[in-house]
């Protein structure tokens, strides 16, 4: 029987509220849905700092907020504080669970569920800064031992972490992610053009949507684009994404000069969720052709509005893409665009037809439910390895 005051604890602090990523977007979808199936007695007890606390104020009367000073617009402070007060601050609020991403130094005796969403610190390492990747590969071999659960969004990612660290088979728990089809669906197209040309792109387009890191691999695009050129039919490229690298983001202006292609790349930066939406409804064609990804949300984003899809055949994306998409060897550029000149020269159709069916597949519903459930899991096996020691 489940303990009945159950009280969860789910760390936000590794999110930039400033420049918000996938992963913002995801607590941000499934702890309103988790707190609505609370039972009367279990709680949610947010760590969260002032600055992210705003996105989480209205999820309902079950849950709570740890304050902590700084999330990860303060990276190095965070950190410090993670480590130092979780211990005092998590007892005082009798916490039975705590979800993060790697274990604090201090470990009382609170079920620990870690939840990795990616392993760039071995699989991208120049994707990230020399101390985080240091951070990252000393933390996680000790996070995954602590674990009782440990949390993964794709098979993929769990072949990742089979390759680098030594963790129980059975600790492992695969939830997929998903999508939010109250606002990501079909639309009015011409309304969509419309909308997405105050940003400079008014002729047919292709489209590129995710933050400026170098293994994303807009600049495999850029090539690919280069070499079709003469058979996309004067169709302009849109990069709609934050420039997270911005030596990275430089490098990629002066790779489209370089390439001749400036006047057809409109890099529009980061917009919001719902100007996204618009550009996914007005594209002819999302381009994701990613070294690694662990997922790949933006996939089912782009099917669910009706987008045809390109990806790459590697790591998470062709196992998202179900089929639905046309694959591609994002190391080759001529392989991208023989897939993007495939669905540019045809009508599309059966590809719109077959993504959306795909995307309806993936609910925050059965995220949120998968999540809640691994908690309550986590907390009953604490409660009863206690018992058996007793």
């Amino acid at each position: 029987m489940r303990k009945p005051d159950l009280r969860i604890a789910i760390n936000l602090l590794t999110e930039d509220p400033t420049k918000p990523s996938g992963a913002h977007w995801f607590w941000t979808q499934i702890i309103p849905r988790m707190a609505a199936r609370l039972e009367p007695e279990e709680r949610l007890c947010l760590m969260v700092s002032p600055s992210s606390k705003k996105d989480f104020e209205d999820c309902g009367p079950n849950v709570e907020f740890l304050m902590f000073p700084w999330s990860n617009e303060r990276r190095s402070l965070r950190t410090l504080t993670e480590h130092l007060y979780s211990p005092i601050r998590l007892p005082l609020s009798r916490i039975d669970v705590l979800n993060t991403l790697m274990a604090p130094l201090v470990n009382p005796a609170w079920s620990l569920v870690i939840h990795i969403k990616t392993m760039h610190a071995y699989t991208d390492p120049k994707a990230i800064s020399p101390a985080v990747r240091a951070y990252r590969r000393l933390e996680y071999p000790r996070s995954v031992r602590l674990a009782d659960a440990i949390v993964i969004n794709s098979k993929s990612l769990r072949s990742e972490i089979d390759k680098y660290l030594d963790v129980d088979p059975a600790k492992f728990r695969l939830i997929y992610e998903a999508v939010d089809h109250d606002v990501f669906n079909p639309g009015d197209v011409a309304a969509a053009r419309a909308h997405v040309a105050k940003y400079g792109v008014n002729r047919p387009f292709a489209l590129f949507v995710s933050s400026l890191w170098e293994y994303k691999n807009c600049h495999g695009l850029l090539r690919a684009w280069a070499s079709a050129r003469a058979e996309l039919a004067g169709r302009q490229l849109a990069v709609v994404g934050f420039p997270r690298d911005e030596e990275y983001a430089r490098e990629l202006h002066a790779l489209a000069a370089t390439l001749g292609i400036q006047d057809d790349v409109v890099f529009v930066g980061g917009v919001p969720l719902h100007e996204t939406v618009q550009f996914y409804r007005a594209a002819d064609v999302f381009v994701y052709p990613s070294f690694n990804e662990t997922f790949g949300l933006p996939i089912l984003e782009a099917m669910a509005c009706g987008c045809p899809v390109v990806t790459s055949d590697r790591s998470s994306m062709a196992e998202i893409a179900g089929g639905a998409a046309v694959l591609a060897d994002p190391t080759d550029p001529a392989s991208i665009a023989r897939a993007l000149l495939e669905v540019t020269q045809s009508d599309g159709s059966r590809l719109r037809e077959m993504g959306i069916k795909r995307a309806a597949e993936f609910t925050w519903q059965s995220t949120a439910d998968a999540t809640l459930d691994v908690y309550r899991e986590a907390a009953d096996r604490k409660k009863s390895k206690k018992r058996s020691q007793r």
